[in-house]
């Protein structure tokens, strides 16, 4: 299945997943495999969950992180949802072997 891709020329992000579309900041980040494949990660995780667990997870994730790390970055980076997609955003057919809900595996 595919996910309309919309550009928002204002973001301060790169790009971000809110079900069912993707956003990037720039028209040739439609062209980035590793962004768009880290959004779809996102997707995959906000169809397992609902989309709106997901938000609250992902929040709930960043806000403990906040605390842990001090620093906004850092806890950015450790939201069990990044560490997925991050690790994998490489990999072009992770979501074709991809088991349901791989993200507890970053935990």
């Amino acid at each position: 299945m595919s996910y309309p891709i919309i550009v928002v020329k204002r973001m301060r992000v790169a790009g971000i997943a809110l079900y069912p579309f993707i956003l990037v900041n720039r028209k040739n980040a439609v062209n980035d495999k590793a962004l768009i494949n880290h959004e779809l990660i996102h997707i995959k995780q906000q169809q397992e969950m609902l989309v709106i667990f997901f938000y609250i997870a992902y929040l709930l994730n960043y806000f403990i992180n906040l605390i842990k790390y001090r620093n906004h970055h850092q806890a950015y980076l450790n939201i069990v949802f990044e560490r997925e997609a991050y690790k994998n955003e490489q990999n072009s057919v992770y979501l074709k072997n991809r088991g349901f809900w791989c993200w507890r595996f970053y935990l």
